[in-house]
């Protein structure tokens, strides 16, 4: 199964792809979309640059399922609407670039538990467990490295939610209620 993570930004959108074979994953591609081409104050501009840009990473890598982190408000409400734009955009790309790709999120805090141990890890540990799960021979940019950090935690949490739909009924409520998760 391919995985392709996304960490939403409106200057900086991380992804990561990765391709799961059991409990073997594997580095496929990992990368940025800037946004900084289009002027700080044009925010149409920016969020097409997100969109065409993830359109373009799902053409390109065609993922199975794809994972986006979940937004929380943060100290700024601007900021944090703002962010909640560019995750938008993300999102509306990763649906409309196909019918069949599943889509499911998880916070910050799910992705550094899985990857480092503890949900108040610093970018830096992400980067340095990342470089060590995929066995890359340098650190991953830490946009990059949150983005295949999503991916590894869909490809160790996602055979957990599988296993439970196949178990029983799993509809999108229950399911956003087990650890915090959304899938879509």
């Amino acid at each position: 199964m391919r995985i392709l993570g996304i960490d939403p930004g409106l200057q900086v959108t991380g992804f990561g792809v990765i391709d799961v074979d059991g409990q073997r994953l594997s580095y496929v591609a990992s990368g940025t979309i800037k946004t900084a081409e289009a002027p700080r104050g044009d925010l149409p501009q920016r969020i097409r640059i997100i969109f065409e840009g993830v359109r373009e990473v799902v053409a390109t890598y065609q993922p199975d399922t794809a994972t986006v982190e979940i937004v929380f408000v943060n100290v700024n409400p601007q900021s944090t609407l703002l962010l909640g734009q560019a995750r938008g955009a993300a999102l509306a790309a990763l649906v409309s670039s196909s019918s069949t790709l599943s889509v499911c999120e998880y916070t910050a805090l799910q992705m550094k538990k899985a990857i480092v141990g503890h949900g108040h890890a610093t970018k830096d540990q992400v980067q340095a467990m990342v470089q060590r799960l995929l066995q890359l021979p340098v650190l991953p940019g830490k946009d990059a490295a949150d983005a295949l950090g999503l991916a590894i935690t869909h490809a160790h949490a996602g055979s957990s939610f599988a296993a439970l739909a196949q178990g029983g009924t799993l509809n999108r409520k229950a399911h956003a209620q087990y650890r915090g998760g959304r899938s879509y």
